[in-house]
C-alpha cells in the first residue's frame, strides 16, 4: 500500500495525501471497469463476426461483417430500455448500490455466454445449432454494447458527485492513466487466445472480472474519508431530489434540451463516434478480408494487437501529457485538442487513400488513424469531457449523463454505422463519403467545444451550477 502511494506521488505531485488514497482506488475500479470492458469489446467482434453465423450452418460469407451494420443500427434501441431502468434506480438505491446491481446483472449475463461457447468448442457448432449461435452473437454484442455506456458513465457520474472543479484537476489524469494501462492488459489477454486455442475462458474471465467491481466499490465507500465524498456543494444540494417514475424518467431527457450547455456536452461526448464508426468499420472489414486473419483465433489475435496499440499510446498520453495539458491550458484549451488532432487525421487519411494503395496497405492506414484517434481520445477528451459534470445537479450527473453517454453515444455510433450500410460492398465510396461527412461533423463539434469551454469556465468562476 505504502508502494503504490509512493508512486503514485511521484507520477502525480499535484495530489494531496487523502487525495491519492480517494483516487487511488477510483483508479482500480475503473481499472477493472475499462479491462474488462476493452476484452469484451475485441470478443464482440470477434464472436459476431468469426462465431455466430458459419457457413457450415447455411449463412453467407462473411455474413457477421454485413449484419454488423444492422446491429450497431439496432444497438441505441436495445439501450434505451438499460436507460430507463438505470434512470429509475438512481431515484432508488444509494449511488454506489447501482454498482452493485449493474454488475451483477452483467456478470452473470457474461457467464451464460461463456457457458454457450464452452459447449461450442465442446460438442461442435452443429450441436450448439444455427439459431443458439445468432442468439450468442446478438446477445453478447447487445450487452458488451450496454455495459460500454451503461458502467463507464455510472463511474464518472459518481466520481463526479464526489469531486470538484480543482481536484478533479489533480486526480483525473491518474484515473485515465490507470484505466489505459488496464485496458492494455484487458486487450493483451485476448491475444494469448492462441495458446489456448478457445475463447470461452476469457469470456468467463471477463464475467469474473465483472463481479469484482462490487467488493472494490464496497472497499471505497466503507474506507473513504467522509470529506473526500463530497463534491460541488451546489451540486450536492440537489441530491436529495425524488420524482416519479415518468417524471424521472424524462428528467434527464428534459434537461438536455432545455440547457444548451449540456446540449454542447452532448456534442463533444457523442459526436466524434459517428466518424469513428467509419473509420473503425474500414478496418475491421479490411482486416477480416485479410488472408492472414481468417480464423477466429487469428482474427481475435489482430483484434487484441489493435487494443493494445490504442491504449499503448493512450496511456503514455495519459500519463507525461494529460495532467500537463490540463494544468497548463486548462480545460477550455484541452477540449480543443481532439477535434483538431481528429481533423489532422482524417485528412491524412484521406490523402493517402487518394494514391490507391493496395488493401494491405489499407488496412495499416486505417489501423494506424484508427490508433491515433481513439489514443487521443480517451486519453485527453474523456477525461476533459467529465470534468463539464463537475458544475452540474444530481440530475445532469446521473440522469442527462446517461442519457448522453449510452442513448446519446449509441445514437451517433448508428449514425455512422447507417453510412457503412450504405457503401459496405463499396469501400472506396466509404472512405471518400465518409471523410466528407466526418470533417462536417468536426466543424459542429469544435464549436461546441468553444461554447462548452467558456460557459463552463463561467459557472466555476461564479461557483454556480446547471440544474
Amino acid at each position: 500500500m505504502a508502494l503504490a502511494h509512493n508512486v503514485i506521488a511521484y507520477f502525480f505531485p499535484d495530489l494531496k495525501n487523502d487525495e491519492i488514497k480517494k483516487f487511488g482506488l477510483l483508479s482500480l475500479i475503473f481499472f477493472l471497469v475499462i479491462g474488462t470492458y476493452w476484452l469484451l469489446r475485441l470478443i464482440k467482434y470477434t464472436i459476431f463476426l468469426k462465431v455466430a453465423f458459419p457457413e457450415c450452418l447455411g449463412w453467407g460469407p462473411e455474413q457477421g461483417r454485413c449484419f454488423e451494420p444492422t446491429a450497431k443500427k439496432l444497438s441505441p434501441w436495445v439501450v434505451l430500455f438499460m436507460v430507463i431502468i438505470y434512470s429509475k434506480l438512481v431515484d432508488k438505491v444509494k449511488k454506489h448500490q447501482l454498482f452493485y446491481i449493474i454488475c451483477t446483472f452483467y456478470g452473470l449475463l457474461f457467464a451464460g455466454c461463456a457457458t454457450v461457447l464452452f459447449y461450442k468448442d465442446m460438442y461442435g457448432v452443429e450441436t450448439v445449432g444455427r439459431t443458439a449461435l445468432a442468439t450468442l452473437g446478438w446477445l453478447s454484442y447487445f450487452a458488451v454494447e450496454s455495459f460500454g455506456s451503461l458502467v463507464v458513465s455510472l463511474f464518472w457520474a459518481f466520481t463526479n458527485s464526489i469531486t470538484d472543479s480543482d481536484s478533479a484537476k489533480r486526480g483525473f489524469p491518474l484515473i485515465v492513466s490507470m484505466a489505459q494501462l488496464s485496458a492494455i492488459f484487458g486487450s493483451a489477454a485476448l491475444f494469448f487466445s492462441g495458446h489456448i486455442g478457445v475463447l470461452w475462458p476469457i469470456v468467463m474471465l471477463s464475467a469474473f472480472l465483472v463481479m469484482m467491481i462490487i467488493p472494490v466499490v464496497r472497499y471505497f465507500i466503507t474506507h473513504t474519508g467522509h470529506d473526500q465524498l463530497v463534491g460541488n456543494k451546489a451540486a450536492a444540494a440537489t441530491e436529495k431530489r425524488k420524482e416519479g417514475f415518468i417524471e424521472g424518467f424524462v428528467a434527464g431527457l428534459v434537461l438536455l434540451f432545455t440547457r444548451p450547455y449540456l446540449l454542447g456536452v452532448l456534442v463533444i461526448s457523442t459526436f466524434y463516434e459517428a466518424v469513428s464508426q467509419i473509420v473503425e468499420y474500414q478496418m475491421r472489414v479490411y482486416s477480416s478480408m485479410s488472408p492472414a486473419y481468417q480464423g477466429e483465433i487469428a482474427f481475435a489475435r489482430f483484434m487484441s494487437i489493435y487494443g493494445m496499440s490504442v491504449n499503448v499510446i493512450s496511456f503514455l498520453v495519459a500519463l507525461l501529457g494529460t495532467g500537463y495539458i490540463l494544468k497548463r491550458f486548462g480545460p477550455r484549451v484541452s477540449l480543443l485538442v481532439y477535434p483538431v488532432t481528429y481533423a489532422v487525421t482524417l485528412a491524412g487519411l484521406f490523402a493517402y487513400f487518394k494514391f490507391n494503395p493496395a488493401p494491405e496497405a489499407l488496412l495499416w492506414a486505417t489501423f494506424a488513424a484508427v490508433v491515433v484517434i481513439k489514443g487521443v481520445g480517451y486519453a485527453v477528451n474523456a477525461p476533459t469531457k467529465e470534468m463539464m459534470y463537475i458544475p452540474t445537479s444530481k440530475d445532469a450527473k446521473f440522469k442527462t449523463k446517461g442519457w448522453i453517454d449510452t442513448f446519446g453515444s449509441r445514437f451517433s455510433k448508428s449514425s455512422g454505422a447507417h453510412v457503412n450500410d450504405i457503401f459496405k460492398d463499396d469501400l472506396p465510396s466509404l472512405m471518400f463519403f465518409g471523410s466528407m461527412i466526418g470533417f462536417g461533423v468536426i466543424g459542429v463539434w469544435i464549436v461546441a467545444a468553444l461554447f462548452v469551454g467558456y460557459r463552463n469556465k463561467q459557472l466555476v468562476d461564479q461557483g454556480k451550477i446547471i440544474e
